[in-house]
């Protein structure tokens, strides 16, 4: 919105040509977007708390589980609320709001944030441990993907060749199973998201890290210099994107300000839905689906490990791991929980170079 309303008097006041660069306007919604995280998350804290929506530990999956994380119960929970606010507004703030990619990638984030939200609604007020139900959880998701893959056929047709990592030139045209794949990776983004987000921080500081690789990401795509010199799609447009990550990155700090262990507030679906949906979609825009089974690498094994789970036990009556998804086992291993939650953002920090990297080699 700045840039649109200041930019134009850019002939008479010559700083106010600042806002012509994304480099710029990206730091500053990381900065604002995190400004707003920290400032509102105390209360939001004390409003949550007030209302009386806390977690709810005791869910029957497991008694074990639920003794370990007794020291949880009544913390604050459905603070991905505040993320949301806050990437919604410092991305309104800071990017061109006539850019197309812009408006796709709110739409998708707020579609699964209202999910979310009525998932951990039914969870505090009907008193249902499992919220929503699965089916029309999922219902939901492939809604967004068949809104999502049409839009992309219809306006965005840089997007929709898939782009294939460490070869020059080469995509993948899927045609007519487009649409089927926008909804496997919307659905599959925002599930694996949900699912890391089970311990004190753990799912929000690798998104931050995740955000910080799209935001590069985002930045060559959509400069046309950086795209030829590195070999990779130039999308037209795209680079707007980067402030959406930045915001991301900004207000998903703020929020770990509080919710690093021992957790003040949790995000809840309305957080993990919404933010592993947006970085989906981000990823589908950019044509980076593939990267973003390396830099959410950690994702990945989460949600592979509840799969495996569920298939061993169906078939065999044998379980794989003590209990899923991963980071769960580990406790289980008698891993102290904050240890699990470091090394596993060591793990995501290093597949998110890893990824920045694979730009340079084609």
């Amino acid at each position: 919105m700045l840039y649109n309303l200041l930019y134009p008097f850019s002939n008479q006041i010559s700083t106010l040509n600042l806002f012509r660069y994304i480099t710029f306007r990206a730091a500053m919604a990381a900065l604002t977007s995190f400004i707003i995280s920290l400032l509102l998350g105390p209360f939001v804290i004390r409003k949550l708390k007030g209302l009386k929506v806390q977690e709810k530990v005791n869910k029957g999956d497991s008694l074990a589980l639920d003794n370990l994380h007794h020291g949880k119960r009544d913390t604050p929970t459905m603070g991905g609320i505040l993320i949301l606010a806050a990437v919604i507004s410092s991305t309104l703030l800071w990017a061109d709001i006539t850019n197309k990619f812009i408006w796709v990638v709110l739409f998708s984030t707020i579609w699964l944030g209202i999910t979310g939200f009525i998932d951990d609604y039914l969870k505090q007020s009907r008193q249902r441990a499992k919220g929503l139900n699965p089916k029309a959880k999922f219902a939901s998701q492939v809604t967004l993907g068949l809104i999502l893959g049409g839009v992309f056929m219809l306006g965005f047709k840089d997007s929709l060749r898939l782009d294939l990592p460490f070869l020059k030139n080469i995509s993948l045209d899927l045609d007519g199973l487009y649409i089927i794949f926008v909804i496997l990776v919307i659905a599959g983004t925002s599930n694996a998201v949900n699912l890391t987000d089970g311990l004190d921080g753990l799912a929000i500081g690798i998104v931050v890290m995740v955000a910080l690789a799209f935001s590069v990401l985002c930045y060559v795509s959509g400069n046309i210099r950086l795209s030829e010199y590195l070999l990779i799609p130039y999308i037209k447009g795209s680079g707007e994107l980067t402030i959406f990550c930045a915001s991301i990155l900004g207000a998903g700090l703020g929020f770990l300000w509080f919710n690093c262990y021992p957790a003040s507030i949790f995000m809840g679906d309305v957080g993990s839905l919404a933010l592993g949906g947006a970085l989906g979609t981000v990823a589908l825009l950019i044509r980076k689906e593939f990267l973003l089974i390396l830099v959410g690498g950690i994702f990945v094994v989460e949600a592979l490990s509840v799969i495996l789970q569920v298939g061993s036990f169906r078939l065999t009556k044998k379980r794989i791991f003590k209990i899923a998804p991963l980071h769960h086992h580990f406790q289980f291993l008698n891993w102290p929980e904050n240890k699990v939650i470091v090394r596993f953002w060591i793990i995501a920090a290093l597949l998110a170079i890893m990824t920045i990297v694979t730009l340079k080699i084609r």
